[in-house]
């Protein structure tokens, strides 16, 4: 069977050329020796293709990452929810996994008004009552935030809770080094953001979580407060599950709201695709970024869907312009509606009670265990970190081996300096529990980690 190779060496050679290199090794010099090949693979020449794809999937068998094979405690930004039959069956369709933007109106009614409908869901979520078609991601999402601050106030410093994800915290400050933007970020106290330990003066905006990343419900009225008080605009990034049973974005105050999609029927996916939700207040429809879908009548004077207000966007203004996207993530969008669609108001409270319900049960029972003590002792929701006596990247590796996906090592997320936690990182640990872990996950974790604590 004949070798596929997606580059002749000519082609290889021309890109090492444009990026200054000498080799493929130089190329992938970044990449740690230890997870790097020494040797090559110990396969036989001349084998086939199926045999080949038969080895890889016999390696691939070893690793325990799969969700099947380990009861999910981990968070952090992606979470393990329940999908739904119906979910995957309509959102499989053919009608929508080949469906991109839908720019042309008169062959894409139904994509269309399946968008118009997550729009709906989404603005009910946030309070807020104008949503966007989708973005990329929550990251991406509240770049967009920022930038729309930026050009509806005319500054550029921007002030951002600690509480807010590590990696959302550091694709806004990537994205500073090109816009020009200063971002500030204000440290937490006990899990929760210390407004007070920073002067907010010409503030462009003011970002909170709600929940925050270590999952601690913080009042929000003094980030308001303080977003009045600089007429800058108040971002809220909220967790979308939570907002079902806790106060909305828009009663908080909140002129634009953020959040990840991913729980709404997006699997767990070896990090993505993901869904970014973005909703804002009528006056700021003009700088909204990515699509929006609105409704309108045909010829006929029949209810027909269109993508509205399209002047607003970069491929018309230009330089004037305070977003470069110009897509959305239809499909994803497209399964969050049919999810929600399904749960409706009454069953995503029921997923939300049902992981607040989770998670304080398995907080009280852990730190029960000698040594384990929580990092904040502010409320939570579904997610909650707590301090370890040991390592808790070693824990973690331990409790594998009872089959427990046990959380997040904080160090993994925060990096080496973060201003979301005070003394080390090392022995910190974040969980979180989802409707899909039962009392038994619950004990068998407690009993684990006891275990390997001893």
């Amino acid at each position: 069977m004949a070798d596929y190779i997606p580059h002749t060496p000519e082609e290889v050679a021309a890109m090492l050329e444009f990026l200054g290199l000498d080799s493929l090794d130089q190329l992938f010099a970044h990449i740690p020796a230890s997870v790097r090949l020494s040797a090559g693979l110990d396969m036989a020449p001349g084998m086939s293709e199926p045999d080949v794809a038969a080895v890889f999937a016999d390696l691939t068998k070893k690793n325990k990452g799969q969700l099947a094979q380990l009861t999910c405690f981990a968070g952090g930004g992606a979470y393990d929810h329940e999908i739904p039959p119906v979910v995957k069956a309509l959102g499989s369709r053919s009608e929508f996994v080949t469906a991109y933007t839908p720019y042309q109106p008169e062959v894409a009614q139904g994509i269309l008004q399946a968008v118009f409908e997550y729009q709906t869901m989404v603005s009910r979520l946030s309070g807020l009552p104008i949503a966007n078609a989708s973005i990329y991601d929550g990251a991406t999402s509240l770049v967009e935030a920022v930038n729309m601050a930026g050009g509806a106030t005319g500054r550029s410093t921007m002030y951002l809770s600690a509480g807010i994800h590590p990696h959302w915290r550091q694709v806004v400050q990537t994205m500073a080094f090109g816009t020009g933007h200063n971002i500030v970020i204000v440290p937490l106290r006990d899990g929760v953001t210390d407004w007070s330990s920073v002067d907010v003066r010409d503030a462009a905006a003011v970002v909170a979580a709600y929940p925050n990343y270590l999952g601690v419900l913080e009042d929000l009225s003094d980030a308001k407060a303080l977003a009045v008080a600089n007429d800058a605009l108040f971002v809220v990034a909220g967790d979308p599950v939570a907002a079902s049973v806790l106060k909305s974005a828009a009663s908080w105050g909140a002129d634009i709201y953020v959040g990840e999609g991913q729980p709404f029927g997006t699997a767990l996916s070896f990090g993505g695709p993901f869904l970014g939700l973005f909703a804002c207040t009528t006056e700021q429809i003009r700088r909204l970024p990515g699509r929006i879908v609105g409704e309108t009548v045909d010829s006929n004077g029949r209810r027909a869907f269109v993508t509205t207000l399209r002047a607003r966007e970069q491929d018309i203004r230009r330089e004037k312009a305070t977003s470069n996207i110009c897509s959305n993530q239809t499909l994803m969008a497209v399964t969050a509606a049919i999810q929600l669609g399904y749960l409706g108001t009454q069953g995503l409270a029921e997923v939300a009670t049902r992981c607040a319900q989770g998670a304080h049960a398995l907080f009280d029972a852990l730190v029960a265990i000698p040594g384990v003590t929580p990092v904040s002792s502010a409320p939570f929701f579904r997610e909650f970190a707590l301090r370890l006596p040991q390592s808790a990247a070693s824990v973690l590796s331990a409790l594998v081996g009872e089959g427990i996906l046990g959380g997040l090592a904080l160090r993994s997320l925060a990096g080496e300096r973060d201003l979301s936690v005070e003394g080390d990182l090392d022995t910190i640990v974040l969980i979180t529990v989802t409707e899909r872990r039962t009392q038994a996950d619950i004990d068998h974790f407690a009993t684990s980690l006891r275990k390997v604590l001893a």
